[in-house]
């Protein structure tokens, strides 16, 4: 058995050999999530933990409780909105549960009628004994000389005297005769510690309600401490909302984590079994590579037409269900698609020239792609006897992997028409010597190489272009979502897989990872594939593939183009390494002019900076980590239309600076009768 194909063997036996406590993978998730993250707003610094989110830290709705959301604003306080009031936060301490917070609505002045009530959410929180009242009497008629603790202070209308009064307890408030008749009476809470400077007169009225107050929260009283204190992570269970949840290394608990023996020793095995794992994993992929290079070396060229009459003949290298079947089988006998000679494409491409070598990489993300030597395909241009140009798709290493993908693209392929997706006009038979995918020749490259490739400092795609790459990209997929009876997930949607053509229209390319999504299906469980920075990370964390994972790679596309910056760059700083991250992170900050490509206008021309920033939000609603957040992309396509026709509107209607339309004609698109008679 050739060592690629014994690969996915090994690879079970070593995962059923980890403990029981490894196989948890998603209660380990959940805790593991859920450690705190090191967060800075300004000069403050300290952990997100229960019950709070922030803006910026990518922490799962599960470890924190809905209501408690921390918000970093551009000039870099600390805010937390309670009843619809704004308040900065100036201090948290997560051992008392205490927040310092300041009524960033109240004014900063002297005159008592500006001032108004300032409360807090008391479902969430409470004042504590740091705290005290403080009550302005505004506007009265009379006051009793022998009230104590009572000061004048400067009215701002005439008419009347204002007064204001320090007291301990909220509700302790004067009868109303005593004062007469006042216009109005107004409670704000201070700390305690400002008393005495008001008193000794270091301080103003107006420096003691800026001074702020020290609210604490209620959620997690109790447990939460407990749950800390036995090693677990505290959350939030949605369906049960005033469950206690803790959620530990083996699992999720009530209240606080179990310290039995058997729990425990499950914890420890974690970190061995991990590492025993990677280093007998890292020997086996050493003794594959070296014996794929020394098989290489024998045969240069080998042939995989052996595999799949192996597959055609239903020896498929693991069982599956009569829906998979079609997909990844890799029985040609399914496709109905025009068969190439072996010996016409390899005329077309002089042999396999080097010279008309167009690219070579492999498929996904799978374990053998962990291989970063392993180059099992190659793209050749060629032109037809009928005198269509033409890509070909070459496969020169027998993987069993490999060929399903192959095969998994012809088949998805030779059922789709669209005028943006990439063409396709058939494959060799199962009888050829090689397996060979004919594609039409796409010549301008792919919207990688224009961003940020070679092809980059060209700077031919400008922003009308652009957006008319998001526009035809967008209905490409949500023709693909929209297909019967069984929609198609791409699973590779990346700016290398997008192509243009002469006229910068789009072709997407690339199906040897999509599958088949029952329409009636919520998900599809299967192992992640696809590019680092682009993969949905729900997906990635919970195996459940859905339509909304091909959104979030969209989203991540929609940043490219905008920035023109690559979806990973590990030059740029560690929290901005992916680009989706990064853009999450400046279009919350309301810093879309630190994310955009300046050199496309967003400074200079205000429908281009109008045009950019509504698609920067679109970007934002596709990377929402929770998937059910992300709109479906069939609303992506009409929102970026209407983005576009928004614009030529503009254009039209006589409005300066608004260049939306491309200076292009879509090329004429060839109905289905022009493509080669189709055989079984």
């Amino acid at each position: 058995m050739h060592p690629l194909c014994s690969l996915p063997l090994l690879i079970i036996i070593l995962l059923s050999s980890v403990p029981p406590s490894m196989q948890e993978s998603g209660a380990y998730f959940r805790y593991t999530n859920c450690t705190p993250a090191s967060y800075q707003c300004g000069s403050l610094k300290f952990d997100v933990d229960y019950p709070f989110s922030a803006n910026g830290v990518h922490r799962p709705d599960y470890c924190s409780y809905p209501g408690y959301r921390l918000i970093c604003s551009p000039d870099n306080k600390l805010m937390i909105h309670m009843n619809s009031t704004a308040f900065q936060v100036t201090d948290i301490d997560y051992g008392n549960k205490f927040l310092a917070v300041i009524d960033q609505t109240q004014p900063q002045e002297t005159c008592p009628d500006r001032y108004h009530n300032t409360t807090i959410d008391e479902s969430r929180f409470m004042y504590t004994d740091r705290d005290q009242f403080l009550t302005v009497y505004v506007n009265c008629s009379a006051k009793s000389s022998s009230l104590p603790l009572i000061y004048d202070l400067v009215s701002c209308i005439s008419g009347g005297s204002s007064y204001y009064r320090l007291h301990k307890n909220k509700d302790d408030s004067l009868e109303s005769d005593i004062l007469g008749s006042c216009s109005s009476t107004i409670v704000v809470p201070y700390n305690s510690t400002m008393a005495g400077s008001l008193a000794a007169e270091n301080s103003s009225l107006v420096d003691v309600i800026r001074g702020g107050f020290t609210a604490r929260w209620k959620v997690g009283l109790g447990w939460c401490s407990d749950c800390k204190a036995s090693g677990g992570h505290c959350g939030f269970n949605g369906s049960f909302p005033d469950q206690y949840t803790c959620y530990c290394p083996y699992g999720q608990a009530i209240g606080s984590c179990s310290s039995s023996g058997s729990k425990m020793s499950k914890k420890k095995a974690i970190p061995i079994a991990i590492s025993i794992a990677a280093g007998v994993l890292f020997l086996l992929l050493f003794v594959v590579s070296f014996l794929y290079i020394r098989k290489r070396r024998q045969y240069k060229m080998t042939s995989s037409s052996r595999l799949l009459k192996y597959t055609t003949s239903g020896g498929t290298p693991r069982s599956k269900g009569s829906s998979d079947k079609f997909m990844e089988s890799g029985s040609f006998h399914y496709l109905q698609t025009h068969h190439f000679a072996y010996e016409e494409l390899e005329e077309a491409t002089d042999g396999f020239s080097d010279a008309r070598e167009l690219g070579d990489g492999g498929f996904g993300t799978d374990v053998v792609d962990f291989v970063g030597f392993l180059v099992d395909l190659e793209m050749c241009s060629g032109e037809l006897r009928d005198g269509r140009v033409v890509a070909v798709k070459r496969l020169y290493n027998n993987s069993c992997r490999r060929v399903e993908q192959f095969v998994n693209e012809a088949a998805i392929l030779s059922r789709l028409r669209h005028p943006n997706l990439v063409l396709f006009y058939g494959c060799t038979s199962s009888r050829s010597r090689e397996l060979l995918l004919v594609y039409e020749f796409v010549p301008n490259g792919t919207v990688a190489d224009h961003l940020h490739g070679h092809r980059a400092p060209e700077r031919a795609l400008t922003w009308p272009l652009r957006l008319n790459v998001a526009v035809e990209a967008a209905a490409a997929l949500a023709y693909l979502h929209a297909v019967e009876p069984a929609p198609i997930v791409h699973r590779d949607v990346k700016t290398n897989n997008i192509l243009l053509d002469a006229n910068f229209h789009v072709k997407v390319a690339d199906f040897g990872l999509s599958r088949l999504f029952p329409r009636d299906a919520t998900h599809v469980s299967t192992a992640p594939q696809g590019t680092p920075g682009y993969v949905d990370p729900e997906y990635h964390q919970c195996y459940q593939l859905t339509d909304k994972s091909d959104v979030y790679s969209f989203g991540v596309v929609l940043a490219e183009l905008i920035s023109s910056k690559p979806a990973v760059d590990v030059t740029r700083d560690r929290d901005e390494i992916n680009l989706a991250g990064m853009a999450v992170n400046k279009i919350q900050r309301c810093q879309v002019d630190q994310l955009v490509d300046d050199e496309l206008g967003y400074s200079s021309d205000e429908a281009t900076r109008k045009t950019m920033t509504m698609v920067a939000e679109l970007a934002f609603r596709c990377l929402q980590h929770n998937g059910d957040m992300r709109p479906p992309i069939k609303e992506v396509a009409d929102v970026l239309r209407g983005i576009q026709d928004e614009c030529r509107a503009a254009e039209k209607g006589g409005k300066r600076g608004s260049p939306c339309s491309p200076n292009t004609v879509h090329a004429p698109w060839d109905s289905m009768s022009t493509t080669p008679n189709t055989s079984q």
